[in-house]
Parts: C-alpha cells; sequence; structure tokens
C-alpha cells in the first residue's frame, strides 16, 4: 500500500523560486530542506496563481546545468499531502496558502498514462466552486477486525474477522495490514476508567501509534458534566479528566457520538473514508 511520499516531520523547509531562461515555463518552485535537498521541484508558469485559478506545471527531471537565479524564498509553515493533494501554507501575511493537484490519466490513443500537475491558491479554489468528491468506499468492501473481547460489539456488512488485537476494540483491514482503530467506550467504561487514568493514558498512547486512530464515545460531553449521571464523580473532576485526555493525546480523535447507534455510524464513515484515501493513486515526487 503506497504512504504519504512527502515526508516533512520536523523539518524546516524552505518556498524557493527562481528564474529560468524556459519562455514557456519561466519559474523554477522548489520546497527544500536547510540543506538545500529538494523535496518537490516544478517549473511553473507564473510566480503565484493569483486570480489566474490554476496554474499548469510540470516536474522537473533533470536538474538545471547552471545555478539559477532565486528571486524569492520564504519559510514554509506546513507541508502537508492528502492522497492527490499537496497543501503548503507558507510563513508571512500575504500569499501564503495554495495546493499542488496531481493527476493521473489514461492516454487517449495509446496505452499508458500521463501526469498533469495544478497550482492553485485559496482564492482560486473559492472562485472555481469545485465539485467535492469523496474518497470514500462501500461498506461491504471493508475489511474490519473485531476484538472478541468486545461485548455487544457493532455489527458491519463486508467482511468481518473475531481476532485479539494488541489495542482498541476495532481495526480496519487494507492490503493485510492494520490502518485505522477505534476503542469504543460506553458512559459507564469512561467512568471506570477515569479511576486509573495513568493506566488509561498508556493504553490511549499505543493507540496513538496509529495514523487514524479514535476514541469513541457513546455519550454526549454534557453527559459528564452531569451531577446525577456521573455518581461519585464531581463534573469539575470528569471536565479535567477528559479535558487531560485531549490534550496529552493530540494525534487521537476524540468523538462524542451521543450513543451506540451514532458512535457505530461515524465508526463507518471513519473506515471508509480511510480505506478510499489510502487507496488513491498517490503522486510520486523527488524525495
Amino acid at each position: 500500500m503506497e504512504q504519504n511520499l512527502i515526508d516533512a516531520e520536523g523539518k524546516e523547509l524552505f518556498y524557493v523560486m527562481e528564474e529560468t531562461e524556459d519562455k514557456r515555463f519561466p519559474y523554477r518552485l522548489s520546497i527544500r530542506d536547510k540543506d538545500e535537498n529538494s523535496l518537490l521541484v516544478l517549473y511553473v508558469q507564473d510566480r503565484w496563481p493569483g486570480e489566474k485559478g490554476n496554474i499548469f506545471c510540470i516536474r522537473e527531471e533533470n536538474p538545471p546545468e547552471k545555478k539559477l537565479k532565486e528571486i524569492e524564498r520564504v519559510p514554509v509553515k506546513k507541508l502537508t499531502q492528502y492522497g492527490k493533494r499537496i497543501v503548503l501554507i507558507l510563513d508571512r501575511k500575504l500569499k501564503k496558502r495554495c495546493d499542488f493537484i496531481i493527476l493521473r490519466k489514461k492516454y487517449k490513443n495509446k496505452e499508458g498514462e500521463y501526469e498533469q500537475i495544478f497550482w492553485r491558491t485559496q482564492k482560486g479554489i473559492q472562485e472555481r466552486k469545485m465539485r467535492v468528491r469523496f474518497s470514500t468506499k462501500k461498506e461491504k468492501e471493508l475489511e474490519i477486525i473485531v476484538d472478541p473481547r468486545e461485548r455487544y460489539a457493532w455489527k458491519f456488512n463486508g467482511k468481518v474477522i473475531k481476532k485479539a488485537l494488541p489495542v482498541g476494540d476495532y481495526a480496519l483491514m487494507v492490503n493485510g495490514e492494520i490502518v485505522a482503530v477505534i476503542e469504543r467506550k460506553t458512559f459507564n467504561d469512561m467512568l471506570h476508567n477515569f479511576s486509573n487514568l495513568p493506566l488509561m493514558h498508556q493504553r490511549l498512547l499505543e493507540l496513538e501509534t496509529y495514523k487514524y486512530s479514535a476514541l469513541v464515545i457513546e455519550a454526549t460531553y454534557s453527559d459528564f458534566l452531569n451531577q446525577k449521571k456521573v455518581l461519585y464523580f464531581s463534573p469539575s473532576f470528569c471536565a479535567k479528566a477528559l479535558a487531560e485526555i485531549s490534550t496529552l493525546h493530540p494525534n487521537l480523535q476524540v468523538v462524542f457520538a451521543g450513543g451506540r447507534k451514532m458512535a457505530r455510524e461515524w465508526s463507518l464513515r471513519f473506515f471508509l473514508a480511510v480505506k478510499g484515501i489510502l487507496e488513491e493513486t498517490q503522486p510520486t515526487l523527488p524525495q
């Protein structure tokens, strides 16, 4: 299974614009680290998409023979890849948000595919009102593992396997690999875990090792602030415990689903979206 090919975690990156001698692609855009290693190099038709909407780009196949004139260098605040989309946020006040769409299309008159790359800004996306297309699958296409220790388990269509999980209660399998994990908690389960928060944090830390992970609670947040429901805990204690869970586990989604039915529905949609995104054709970018 293909994973995101841009790994910008923890790197100090720069957006660099250079001039070329090519009339069709007069600029060379690159994303580089502090050692001048390039994560992304494209030849572009303008310095910024602006009101044009989309700018057509091509990837660099061979580095230039001579040093190009650098005309702009800006620190990068965020670089993230979502399937065909590469999102870039620059550290400046204006002209700071943009993304690149990398598409693969089949030739009409011969075998094989070719690549199309478009550079666009937030303003261009707003003005063009592009049609939304979700990267989701059908429920019957899912392969879900349910831990046999799970009492009164949610029911899913598709392929459901009863198998002990290292962490969590439900997991999504794609190409034989666990890619998403969900820990399900009833209201009473959460109250019981409040009695030993350090132990719960250990379990959630392990859950958080999966990129796609969630703690799905079959209750509302307000339930934990209702003294009649929390019994021997105080609403203040519950609020602090829940805040600590979110703070200490920033990469874990904490979802108050309201009840069993909505918890199962949210989890299903989560698994469908994860599978759809992972099975999108990923762009191949130079490292």
